[in-house]
């Protein structure tokens, strides 16, 4: 009985006013199904086989796509209820129907469309990434034109809406609703269903309900792709102590001064929240020193690591010559995420990277030490460093701007010098900016300038090659372009170039190179945070000493005072991060996270905390860097976790980290 009922019901509702309403929803629901089964079969590898875990996918994603359906839908539903009867059917009608209908059908074919291609870069559904390429269009306009056939997608997505009117006028979905002039009063009842669902479902799902196992996969397949843009548009800043686990101020800071402090360090004050310590270093070296950030340089390109295609046999060599750490672990999954890391030696707040943030200039970081040994510090990009509001951030701290200066201007605040790369300087060029060979030949430019000045110089070189659509100059390596691998490729061939330019400077002897990736390559993986994911190489090379491998565990912000160490600086700091070589045995750890879900690494433990309040540790399998989770919890590791994320978190929130 209720089964004839409810095909009654839907009989009426497809063959009513509300006709085109219902076919729409019907189908949006029906493609996001589609794309929900295609990504789990995608990375069906990476999944957890837990049929429990998947049903509860799909039915929370099947909720997802109701809600983001009628979201879609909201404004055409009072439409329908509250259009006069006497012009249902007429031109006016029509128009505006078809009008709509045609917008819905762009966003919702787009959108699905447009997952596919952010589903194979990140393996997530739209996130903190998707909202900010928003804000820099001319980059990510070009590079989706570079990476991918625009005209056939266009072609393709025109085509599938003419398809779809097609279907529909054939199935007569428009002619019920435009011959269907029941009045308000009959068409109340299923316009208020519509839009109160909608309203209900819009305020109850949040995306966060998804993330109900450890497994990526799993809970990115329950999730909706628009639904979770719009909730990363709307969280863009998380607020760490109304989200993530807390501890007291008293213990927090008494656990993560117990857990800074290095051999040769002391506590030049004795408040309780003052983290400002005195380094003890021996004979000073000044060497210049030249930080080139890596786009993308996984540690599993190397031939170190296994990898078996010869990718890299520049900086393999340069990890023979040098200072090679061969257990070093990005703390984040994006470039901004890098920078802040060997700038700020920080861990990963929640939220966007500090780079990215509000009043984030005039802070305690490397900056600040160089300058007071006198160095001249540089930044050096290849495109524009508006983008993710690098600029102003570099230029908060002091360096001096060299980029492609495209006309945006830096903010008024910010004192510093900016220089722009000519076009006639410009080899090749993508929409992430000059090909690496040119940002070394812009790095060469500048210490030229700083060494016949007498002054020396500290150069964060961030190079954008190795980076999608993956294309650089012609005839350089046996490969073709548009692929990862040739993009490593290049970026080694260009690297090993660069140190062969340099080695003719008389500058040469007395530099220091510090070459490191920002992140990964990817971070997908059968876990929340992937281990595996953040591992990247790092060496310095050049210094006065033999060459040395350090396989102790370490972090990315611990990268530079590591460097301080080995120059024998004396001076005063507040960073997180530490000398590994000044660091006991047992008290090395690793920092990851990747927006939300925040962890450390320590003695085999990983412990993470996230923003549903959530506290787990897990054994990590030192073969293949897999999770286990462990139920009898080490609580000094969640103690030492939270003190570190909850004070560097509010630390910048109350401007501490500015400079005195």
């Amino acid at each position: 009985m209720i089964f004839k009922k409810s095909v009654r019901a839907a009989k009426f509702l497809f063959n009513s006013r509300f006709s085109a309403l219902f076919s729409i929803l019907s189908l949006y629901l029906g493609l996001s199904f589609l794309i929900r089964i295609s990504f789990l079969v995608w990375s069906s590898a990476d999944a957890v086989v837990n049929p429990f875990y998947i049903l509860r996918a799909f039915i929370t994603g099947f909720l997802y796509d109701l809600a983001m359906g009628l979201m879609f839908l909201f404004l055409y539903a009072f439409y329908l209820l509250l259009f006069p009867k006497r012009w249902i059917g007429s031109l006016a009608d029509k128009a505006f129907t078809y009008f709509y209908v045609t917008i819905i059908f762009i966003i919702i074919y787009f959108s699905l469309m447009a997952e596919i291609p952010f589903w194979d870069e990140f393996g997530v559904r739209f996130n903190f990434i998707a909202v900010d390429y928003l804000i820099y269009t001319y980059e990510v306009v070009e590079n989706i034109n570079q990476s991918y056939p625009l005209t056939l997608i266009a072609v393709v997505l025109i085509s599938v809406i003419i398809l779809t009117f097609f279907y529909f006028k054939k199935l007569q979905i428009f002619k019920n609703t435009f011959s269907d002039k029941r009045p308000i009063s009959s068409r109340f009842t299923p316009a208020v269903i519509i839009i109160l669902s909608g309203t209900v479902l819009g305020f109850l799902m949040k995306n966060k309900q998804a993330d109900f196992s450890n497994n990526l996969v799993v809970n990115e397949i329950g999730k909706n792709g628009a639904f979770s843009f719009l909730s990363a548009y709307q969280s863009n800043e998380l607020d760490y102590s109304t989200f993530y686990p807390k501890i007291s101020d008293r213990e927090a800071y008494s656990v993560l001064k117990a857990s800074l402090l290095q051999e040769n360090q002391k506590y030049e004050k004795s408040q309780r929240d003052d983290i400002s310590r005195n380094t003890e270093g021996g004979k000073e070296q000044r060497p210049n020193i030249i930080v080139i950030a890596i786009e993308s340089f996984s540690a599993d390109f190397l031939s170190e690591f296994g990898n078996k295609d010869h990718l890299t046999p520049n900086y393999d060599e340069l990890s023979k010559e040098g200072i090679f750490f061969t257990n070093l672990y990005a703390t984040g999954t994006r470039t901004v995420r890098g920078m802040e890391a060997l700038t700020l030696c920080v861990p990963p707040t929640p939220g966007n990277s500090i780079v990215r943030r509000p009043d984030n200039d005039n802070l305690f970081s490397v900056s600040s030490i160089v300058k007071s040994k006198n160095y001249h510090p540089y930044f050096i990009y290849g495109g524009d460093g508006y983008f993710d509001n690098m600029n102003n951030f570099f230029g908060g701290q002091g360096f001096d701007i060299v980029d492609r200066n495209r006309g945006n201007p830096l903010s008024d605040k910010i004192h510093t010098h900016r220089f722009k790369i000519a076009d006639q300087e410009v080899t090749f060029e993508n929409a992430w900016g000059i090909c690496d060979e040119d940002i070394y030949t812009q790095s060469l430019k500048y210490a030229d300038k700083s060494s016949k000045e007498n002054k020396p110089f500290f150069e964060f070189v961030m190079t954008t090659s190795n980076h999608k659509p993956y294309t650089f100059p012609g005839g350089k390596i046996n490969l073709a372009q548009g692929d990862r691998n040739a993009a490593v490729k290049y970026t080694d061939y260009a690297l090993g170039k660069f140190i062969k330019d340099a080695r003719t400077k008389p500058w040469f002897k007395n530099t220091v190179f510090v070459i490191v990736a920002d992140h990964c390559a990817s971070s997908a993986g059968k876990w929340e945070i992937n281990i595996a994911k953040h591992h990247i190489p790092a060496v310095i090379y050049n210094l006065k000493q033999p060459s040395q491998r350090i396989s102790r565990l370490t972090s990315q912000i611990d990268l530079m005072p590591t460097l301080f160490g080995y120059l024998g600086w004396n001076y005063h700091t507040e960073l997180y991060g530490k000398d590994i070589n000044q660091t006991k045995v047992g008290d090395e750890r690793a920092f990851i996270g990747n927006y939300r879900t925040l962890g450390m690494l320590k003695n085999n433990i990983f412990t993470q905390i996230d923003d549903r309040k959530r506290i787990r540790q897990f054994e990590v399998n030192p073969s293949d860097q897999s999770l286990s989770e462990v139920h009898a919890l080490n609580n000094y590791l969640i103690s030492e976790t939270i003190a570190n994320y909850q004070t560097a978190s509010e630390r910048f929130k109350n401007g501490r980290m500015k400079l005195k």
